[in-house]
């Protein structure tokens, strides 16, 4: 079994969770791509089988996410669930949000949240964090597509969009704004509603689909994820191919979603003429 299963998780719940009722819907293994916060919403695929295979070949797609920041105090987190560890009596107006947004568009340097899954000297950032480990993550360079003030919630609250690309952490950006405007913020809600081909359109929750009688109607195929060139071999290519003779079959190079016939293969690679597969995914 192959494709992918665009799971709308649900606040509260982890990702590890949302994967867990994947699995049991379907019986077979199955990972997700880009973690979501307990206290995030949203799109989270996960992929089945040898469908997880792929995955390296979407961590740059575009992600589209919903959030909010509450201004007047920090976290040890960096959102609402965090231990408050300084506060603020500044609360920015949406003028000087609206300004200080552009400094966020772009190629920027983000320091990610100690509580995450960066990794330090082989341990994760959260496990070193709950135990009071001093330590420091080095800036990473992100990419903001684009950031926009959708409104303002409340006093101190106010919502934005935010379309980046993978590696960008939401709640790093609440910390990096509320600084710029002179005051401290946290994130206080967010939803990814776009990441790559899946959407909120797309998604089912892990609820619907373990009551689904027929739970294959929400498999999303594995080739619809992936934005390469469609190759298609000859049977007498895919034979060669399998028994590992690497013939010079005049392909141009680069990276293909290859195709036996009609069946998806997997994603392969052309050098010289001659194709490997990368990621087998039949």
């Amino acid at each position: 079994m192959k494709g992918f299963i665009n799971i709308n998780k649900a606040e509260g719940k982890t990702s590890a969770q949302a994967v867990a009722a994947v699995r049991k819907a379907f019986g077979v293994p199955c990972g997700h791509m880009g973690t979501l916060d307990p206290m995030a919403t949203g799109v989270l695929p996960v992929g089945l089988g040898k469908t997880t295979r792929l995955f390296q070949y979407l961590l740059d797609k575009t992600k589209v996410y919903r959030a909010k920041f509450l201004f007047g105090f920090s976290t040890d987190t960096l959102d609402t669930t965090g231990q408050t560890v300084d506060t603020t009596a500044v609360i920015p107006t949406e003028k000087q949000i609206l300004y200080n947004l552009r400094l966020f568009t772009g190629e920027i340097d983000q320091i990610p949240p100690k509580y995450s899954a960066k990794s330090v000297d082989g341990k994760r950032g959260y496990q070193l964090a709950r135990r009071g480990v001093e330590f420091s993550l080095p800036p990473k360079k992100v990419e903001i597509l684009r950031f926009s003030l959708l409104t303002q919630v409340s006093e101190k609250e106010y919502e934005f969009e935010i379309e980046c690309k993978g590696g960008t952490y939401i709640r790093s950006l609440a910390r990096d704004l509320g600084f710029a405007c002179g005051s401290l913020a946290v994130m206080s809600g967010l939803c990814r509603t776009k990441s790559g081909k899946f959407s909120l359109d797309n998604a089912v929750t892990a609820e619907e689909l373990l009551c689904a009688d027929n739970p294959e109607k929400y498999i999303i195929p594995a080739d619809i994820a992936v934005d390469y060139e469609k190759l298609v071999l000859t049977s007498q290519q895919a034979k060669k191919i399998l028994d590992g003779v690497y013939e010079d079959y005049g392909f141009k190079d680069g990276i293909y979603r290859v195709y036996n016939g009609e069946e998806f293969w997997g994603i392969g690679k052309t050098q010289e003429g001659r194709l490997k597969i990368e990621a087998y995914v039949r």
